[in-house]
C-alpha cells in the first residue's frame, strides 16, 4: 500500500493583500479541506503556522498554512514534521506552479524544487530531503523568464478563476484520494484525469 499523508501543507503568503493571488492557491486547497471536513485553523506560534486537525477513519490528519512568507515556508514544515514524529514521505505540500497551464494539477511522490522558492525552502529545512509528496496547481505563466514575482502575486482573470475553482476542487479530491487509497492510486487517477479531459 502506498503512503497516505498525515500532514498536508498549503504554501502561500499571509496577509489580506495576498488573498486570491496565484501564489496562494495552496492556501485555498487546505482551506477548502478544512471547511469540508470540519477543521478549524488555529495559530501555532512555535511553528509560525496555522494548523487544523481533522479526524479520518485511518487517523488524525493535520492541515497547515505557514505564516512565514513563501520563501521561508520550510521552517514551519520541518517543525510540524518533527512535532508529529512522521517521516517527510508522510507529508504532502500543495503549491502553485507557473510552468503548468492554469487549471492543470500534478501529483508527485518526490522530486526537486523545480525552481519553486517555497519548495526549495522545504527541501533545505528538511536537510536536503526531497522525499515528500507535492501537489502542484498550474497558474499559467510558463515562458515568462526567471522573474515571475509580478505574475505570481497577481490575481486571476474572471475566466481563469472559473478554471481554478475546478482545479481546487480536483486538488481537494486528489488529497482525499491520497487519504483513502494512498498516493499511488491518487497519482494514477488525477494525473491522468486532466489529460483525458483535454
Amino acid at each position: 500500500m502506498s503512503v497516505r499523508p498525515k500532514l498536508v501543507v498549503g504554501l502561500g503568503n499571509p496577509g489580506r493583500e495576498y488573498v486570491g493571488t496565484r501564489h496562494n492557491v495552496g492556501f485555498e486547497v487546505v482551506d477548502r479541506l478544512a471547511e469540508k471536513h470540519g477543521g478549524s485553523f488555529k495559530r501555532k506560534w512555535r511553528f509560525a503556522a496555522e494548523v487544523a486537525e481533522i479526524a479520518r477513519p485511518a487517523g488524525k490528519i493535520v492541515l497547515a498554512k505557514p505564516r512565514t512568507f513563501m520563501n521561508r515556508s520550510g521552517s514551519a514544515v520541518a517543525g510540524l514534521v518533527n512535532w508529529l514524529k512522521i517521516a517527510p514521505a508522510e507529508t504532502l505540500v500543495v503549491v502553485d506552479d507557473a510552468d503548468l497551464p492554469a487549471g492543470e494539477i500534478r501529483l508527485r511522490a518526490s522530486g526537486s524544487a523545480g525552481g519553486h522558492h517555497g519548495l526549495r525552502s522545504v527541501v533545505e529545512s528538511l536537510g536536503g530531503c526531497e522525499e515528500f509528496a507535492r501537489l502542484r496547481l498550474g497558474i499559467g505563466g510558463g515562458g515568462r523568464g526567471d522573474d515571475l514575482s509580478g505574475h505570481v502575486l497577481s490575481r486571476f482573470s474572471a475566466t481563469e478563476r472559473a478554471v481554478m475553482e475546478a482545479a481546487v476542487a480536483d486538488a481537494v479530491a486528489a488529497v482525499e484520494c491520497c487519504w483513502e487509497n494512498g498516493l499511488t492510486a491518487a497519482m494514477n487517477q488525477f494525473n491522468r484525469k486532466r489529460k483525458q479531459d483535454e
